[in-house]
């Protein structure tokens, strides 16, 4: 049984984030791989799952959710073995710090050596991030700039938007995968959550031939063309 939860969806589901949940749920089902989806509230226990999903919130609901999530058992849960897919908000709570309400600084779970600080502009727009031979599109709407520590990889390289910095989006490690990419992300990109639930259940998966990904496929060749015009 693949358990996934999406976490505080009250609190970190301003941009339908909480879609990546039924995306992995529903692509893990159709290659014969009994899937549960539980959505995870703010006052409830954190259940033991294979891959918890963080999505993007505003500062008030970003800082509210740091708070309960150092305090559930949520890091022991990744040091000892549990995946993690984040977006924007939950991109930022994993690092070290991150900024809300101004310039204020509040501490994050120190889980990857990042720093969000405040960008000078907010960042909002369509966002396209080359991962390998992959593309990554999306939306970004976020007023941070996010800074990788020494030895930290990124998820891939901006093509168009700003994610981070203007130059790399997210981060990646061997148990997370973080964006900046809303969409949600993994709806619009089966490619990633196919590769997501790949390592998860550590085995290689046989394509899928849904309508999702058809229309990656023409999104990829018109961004291509675009992109090279």
């Amino acid at each position: 049984m693949l358990k996934i939860a999406v976490l505080y969806p009250e609190l970190l589901g301003t941009y339908g984030d909480g879609g990546n949940g039924l995306v992995l749920a529903e692509r893990a089902r159709r290659r014969g791989v009994e899937a549960s989806l539980e959505l995870v509230a703010m006052r409830d226990e954190l259940p033991a799952a294979d891959v918890y999903l963080l999505g993007g919130g505003e500062d008030g609901p970003q800082r509210l959710a740091s708070d309960l999530l150092a305090h559930n058992g949520f890091v022991d849960r990744v040091t000892d073995g549990s995946y993690v897919v984040a977006v924007c908000a939950g991109l930022q709570i994993l690092g070290r710090t991150f900024c809300v309400d101004g310039n204020d600084e509040y501490q994050g779970l120190g889980l990857v050596d990042v720093v969000t600080r405040r960008g000078e502009v907010r960042s909002v727009g369509e966002l396209c991030v080359r991962v390998g031979e992959q593309l990554l599109v999306g939306f970004e709407n976020h007023g941070g700039r996010t800074v990788l520590g020494e030895g930290v990889a990124p998820l891939g390289r901006v093509l168009r938007g700003r994610a981070n910095d203007g130059e790399v989006d997210g981060y990646r490690t061997d148990r997370i995968w973080a964006s900046y990419a809303h969409g949600p992300a993994l709806a619009m990109n089966p490619w990633f959550a196919d590769e997501i639930l790949g390592t998860v259940l550590g085995q290689e998966l046989d394509p899928l031939g849904t309508a999702a990904d058809l229309l990656y496929a023409r999104r990829r060749q018109i961004l291509t063309a675009g992109l090279a015009g």
